[in-house]
């Protein structure tokens, strides 16, 4: 879409000097205006009156303009051809082995983190992997919460444990959401619990928060507290016709399903890039200006590298999560149902908090708000941050890390 937007600029220059009338509303006038400084260029250098303004530029007046523009695209499309070459020829590896694991049921593992201090099981997506928690040695949150890794000032006194929820294999292409929350993720949170001594805390991130939801109002007899980061709850609270778009993608893909039992990585890669089909062309720009050999590459490289190692999801999942989550809005007209009881956030019962990240555009502010008004008594932050900044960017530690280590060592 990049590459795309770029090279359609030559080809929209003979409209310009056509005096288009169809531009569309967000950009009419930037085309009127430019079409203005033209003409007036063009009386000045040769000291005549402007042309009238539905009359088109003399081919003269308007090829050196055409030709900056040529110059233009093609410098922005080497700058984000470099950035993409660049990050496929960086050497940074992830400089960190993952937690010991220490339950395990099919293609999911739990991995514990710290050995001493409050615990606590986040629950991260099913489409993307659970380490983005614990990145790298100087971006993990869950090592700075247990007082390890390369920045540990400041932290400590919680023992997270992490459900890495693993590539489906032939059981877990089976599966629906009821099969993940009412039976590998309750089966999960038992063994945390044994393990720990006693109830956890659950914190769900992403769709992990709806995940979690579903399991604590199971089994709120295992659950002390309850954190949603950056959970969908209102589907259709911010633009309900995005939403039920969103769930139509699904269509094209049913045939690949049916044959796999699943919808492919890449396909779970397109439905996230319809979010912003420009974020891959802004974001190796900005890092072909990068120094390769400083923090900040190997943060982004990290960052990238978590980002397409995506997770396939099971067919009736995808349906389940496409159709009635975002088509349906099952979650937020109080419809959504695991193993046949609703999920309803009004019947928790434990302290709850609920972050949402006011730059999210993943998961739009309104709707994880929404969350927040459906469960008693929560507290509700609202960082500046987006739905991957809260984890790992540079202002995550002081407006998410803290306080969320100090909101779970209040709870008894």
């Amino acid at each position: 879409m990049g590459t795309a937007l770029l090279l359609s600029s030559p080809a929209a220059l003979p409209l310009l000097n056509a005096n288009w009338p169809h531009w569309h509303p967000t950009v009419r006038q930037t085309a009127e205006n430019l079409r203005r400084d033209l003409r007036q260029n063009l009386a000045q250098s040769a000291n005549q009156p402007p042309n009238p303004p539905d009359a088109p530029l003399p081919t003269e007046a308007f090829a050196p303009f055409a030709m900056a523009v040529d110059r233009e695209m093609r410098r922005r499309l080497d700058r984000f051809l470099t950035g993409l070459e660049r990050y496929r020829h960086h050497p940074y590896q992830r400089d960190i082995d993952d937690a010991p694991t220490v339950w395990c049921e099919g293609a999911t593992r739990l991995l514990e983190v710290g050995q001493t201090g409050k615990p606590v099981l986040f629950v991260p997506s099913l489409v993307n992997r659970g380490y983005i928690l614990d990145l790298s040695w100087r971006k993990s949150l869950l090592r700075w919460l247990a007082g390890l890794g390369g920045d540990a000032a400041g932290g400590g006194g919680i023992r997270p444990f992490l459900l890495e929820w693993g590539y489906p294999g032939a059981v877990e292409r089976g599966y629906s959401l009821s099969d993940v929350v009412a039976g590998r993720l309750i089966r999960a949170l038992e063994a945390t619990c044994a393990r720990a001594g006693g109830p956890v805390t659950l914190v769900g991130y992403c769709m992990g928060g709806l995940l979690a939801l579903g399991a604590a109002l199971r089994r709120p007899d295992l659950v002390s507290g309850y954190v949603a980061l950056a959970t969908p709850w209102d589907f259709h609270a911010d633009d309900a016709a995005v939403a039920q778009r969103t769930a139509a993608l699904i269509n094209p893909f049913d045939p690949v399903m049916r044959m796999l039992g699943e919808l492919p990585v890449d396909a779970v890669q397109t439905l996230f890039a319809t979010l912003d089909p420009l974020l891959a062309y802004k974001k190796f720009s900005r890092f072909a200006a990068m120094d390769m050999a400083s923090d900040e590459a190997d943060d982004f490289v990290a960052l990238e590298d978590w980002l397409n190692d995506g997770v396939t999801l099971p067919s009736a999942i995808a349906r389940e999560c496409l159709t009635g989550w975002y088509g349906e809005n099952t979650t937020g007209r109080g419809e959504w149902r695991v193993a046949d009881a609703p999920v309803q956030p009004q019947a928790l019962r434990c302290r709850s908090l609920v972050i949402v990240p006011a730059r999210d555009r993943i998961v739009p502010p309104a709707s994880a708000a929404a969350l927040g008004t459906a469960l008693p008594g929560a507290t509700v932050w609202q960082p500046s941050l987006g739905h991957i900044g809260m984890v790992v960017s540079g202002g995550a530690k002081a407006k998410v890390w803290a306080p969320l280590r100090e909101w779970l060592l209040e709870g008894n």
